[in-house]
């Protein structure tokens, strides 16, 4: 062999066994979907907000309390003539306290109860950990009561209508909106008050706390009985309590009646605004 000639490489012979080609698979692997978007605040609060409804609408004492208890008291005392009103005004006089009573049964009893017993039994604490944020459950819980309040009005003004023949003798331009603002403002009132109890108190003491106070507005509040036939002293008593402020300024509203303090409508602004801020201050979740 010359010198500097190349040596030739024997050849490689094929694998006695080739590798088989793999075949594509027979179910392949479907494709990963997108992550779900997260619902809006609003579709999170109608959804709780329905939930609050139907949860109060199936509490038998809750319907008992917002809805039966107002319409029997404006039939029974509307039909008798136990008021110190005289038969033309019976009603008129009547009517505007027991909006002010449904008012009070509904943000401050029912509300305020079922709240604490929900802060009882951890219930909120749950709520607490879903997507829905603590601003938006207060915004259900409100919605809420403003809807059964809505319900509210609207069968007792029928009632009062149909029953009785009860006409609104305000202005008709300013008493509609007269009375909207006495209602809302009565809304924050009670409802600051049922949750400033359920914030504060154990749940067995706020059953007692709501149902004592609305005993005592009951009779106090000039919702059935006029102020007038109270006492020198605790007429005075009376004036300022949330109750008698929003019955006179629904009287005010509907009947153009005289008020029957000069400071309704500033201890019914005072209460709605000292007691939520007293229940934000005071209402703990667990």
């Amino acid at each position: 062999m010359a010198a500097g000639a190349a040596v030739p490489r024997p050849a490689v012979p094929p694998p006695a066994h080739p590798r088989p080609a793999v075949p594509p698979p027979a179910h392949p692997r479907p494709a990963v979907p997108p992550p779900a978007r997260a619902p809006s605040l609003a579709r999170m609060v109608l959804a709780q907000t329905r939930a609050e409804l139907l949860l109060s609408l199936r509490r038998g004492e809750s319907v008992l309390v917002t809805i039966a208890i107002p319409i029997l008291l404006l039939v029974f005392f509307g039909s008798l003539d136990v008021l110190p009103t005289g038969d033309d005004d019976r009603v008129g006089f009547l009517l505007p306290g027991i909006l002010a009573l449904a008012v009070m049964s509904t943000a401050m009893v029912s509300l305020g109860i079922a709240t604490a017993f929900e802060r009882h039994y951890r219930v909120l604490k749950r709520l607490g950990g879903s997507p829905l944020p603590r601003v938006g459950l207060l915004a259900a819980k409100i919605l809420s009561v403003l809807a059964i309040q809505a319900l509210q009005v609207l069968l007792l003004v029928a009632v009062a209508a149909l029953v009785f023949g009860w006409r609104p003798s305000g202005q008709p331009v300013v008493a509609p909106f007269l009375a909207a603002v006495a209602l809302l403002l009565g809304t924050c009132a009670f409802g600051g008050l049922g949750l400033w109890m359920a914030g504060a108190l154990r749940a067995e003491a706020t059953l007692a706390a709501a149902n004592g106070l609305y005993v005592v507005f009951l009779l106090l509040g000039g919702l059935v009985f006029p102020l007038d036939r109270l006492p020198a002293p605790v007429a005075a008593v009376a004036t300022l309590l949330p109750a008698a402020a929003l019955a006179d300024a629904l009287r005010v509203a509907l009947s153009d009646a005289a008020p029957h303090s000069t400071y309704t409508w500033p201890v019914l602004v005072a209460w709605a605004i000292l007691a939520p801020l007293a229940a934000a201050r005071s209402f703990r979740w667990e």
